[in-house]
């Protein structure tokens, strides 16, 4: 068990306590829930491996178990802390089991939080939003069916709220002490109660409109406030409005994801636009102002003369408005020839060719010198 650094793993320290555990635990657990990375398989290997801490780190049995195996790595058996191998080694050591009784009886264990305290489960949904909605964001409203707190009772499971009792074995507390007796001595740990399920109380009359269960089930409709830039597995969290917890805790939280469609004319990087702008010949050639769409208007553009293909431009502020600034648009010129002229377009074609000195293109001046150098023949003379 201690080959794995569990502390690294949760990104605490050794001496980390209880609720900063629980706290890195949750935050690294929605960070890589397999709802959000489906069929990312790296992702579910870190989920489970953040997992495994957890149950490690969070029950204080384990904990100690764990830390002594840090601490003395040649001691363990090849089983990991369970006593299995190590015979009647440490008999000799009086008090070893009082040790180990004064550790775990002073932490609980890691069920002896109430289950009153377990939050109900997360609700994943998808949404489609169109390529624009997603930029200029827009308000959108869903409807999903989930298990709702009770209002009859305010998620107790009792009638009116009112209709229960104290446990009398947890005398309320939702927790039982548990005494083991083990080859190190006597172990002490709390965990839930059984008679009420950790909540700490007994229902005497069971609700009418949930009949004890504390929730129902029911159609809930959700309005959503999407921000602007939004983008691609970009998400937002409605909190507690997940399943009801089945013991009294609080509800899940809803998790929206979405999903950005696809535009005929804008590609999209964060917060900058990327357009591909054809133009013609003659504004390639001698220059000259085009309208370029933008995400509320258009605007124009002024291309120089003697723009190549392939050329890109930036205008700065064009692009997506978001929460952290606004980006940039980035024009790409594609520079389109006719494929059909008529015969008075070809012979003006040629005339301006004939007259055009291959010295002011660079590319074809460095084409026609490699060309001469290897083969001793010019490729633009007819």
């Amino acid at each position: 068990m201690a080959n794995k650094n569990y502390y690294e793993t949760l990104g605490v320290d050794k001496k980390a306590s209880e609720a900063d555990i629980k706290s890195a635990y949750r935050k690294l657990a929605k960070m890589y829930h397999p709802d959000l990375h489906p069929n990312d398989e790296a992702a579910a290997a870190k989920f489970k491996e953040i997992n495994e801490a957890y149950e490690v780190l969070s029950d204080q049995q384990k904990r100690a178990a764990y830390d002594y195996e840090l601490e003395h790595p040649n001691a363990r058996s090849s089983g990991g802390f369970s006593g299995a191998g190590f015979g009647g080694g440490f008999s000799g050591f009086g008090g070893f089991g009082d040790i180990f009784s004064d550790i775990f009886s002073g932490f609980g264990g890691g069920t002896s939080a109430r289950a009153a305290d377990t939050q109900g489960e997360d609700i994943t949904k998808e949404i489609v939003l169109s390529f624009l909605d997603a930029a200029k964001g827009c308000t959108k409203e869903i409807r999903y069916t989930r298990n709702e707190p009770c209002s009859a009772c305010g998620g107790t499971g009792a009638k009116n709220g009112t209709a229960y009792k104290t446990c009398d074995k947890c005398k309320g507390s939702g927790q039982v002490r548990y005494t083991q007796d083990t080859l190190f001595g006597r172990t002490i740990r709390m965990a839930a109660c059984d008679e009420c399920g950790g909540t700490g109380k007994k229902i005497t009359e069971p609700c009418p409109e949930c009949r004890g269960k504390g929730y129902v089930r029911r159609e809930t409709t959700v309005t959503l406030n999407i921000p602007a830039g939004a983008d691609t597995n970009s998400y937002i969290r409605k909190k507690g409005y997940g399943q009801a917890s089945a013991q009294g805790g609080a509800p899940g939280d809803l998790i929206v994801i979405f999903r950005v469609e696809p535009h005929k004319i804008f590609k999209r990087k964060d917060k900058d636009l990327y357009v591909e702008l054809p133009i013609s010949f003659r504004t390639a050639a001698l220059g000259g102002k085009v309208r370029v769409p933008g995400i509320d208007e258009t605007f124009e553009y002024l291309i120089p003369d003697g723009t190549q293909s392939g050329t890109t431009f930036c205008v700065r502020g064009k692009g997506l408005k978001t929460r952290t600034g606004t980006g940039n648009m980035y024009l790409t010129v594609t520079v389109e020839v006719p494929t059909k002229l008529s015969r008075e377009q070809k012979r003006a074609v040629e005339q301006m060719d004939s007259g055009m000195d291959i010295r002011q293109t660079s590319k074809m001046r460095a084409f026609r010198d490699n060309m001469q150098a290897m083969y001793g023949v010019d490729p633009y003379q007819n």
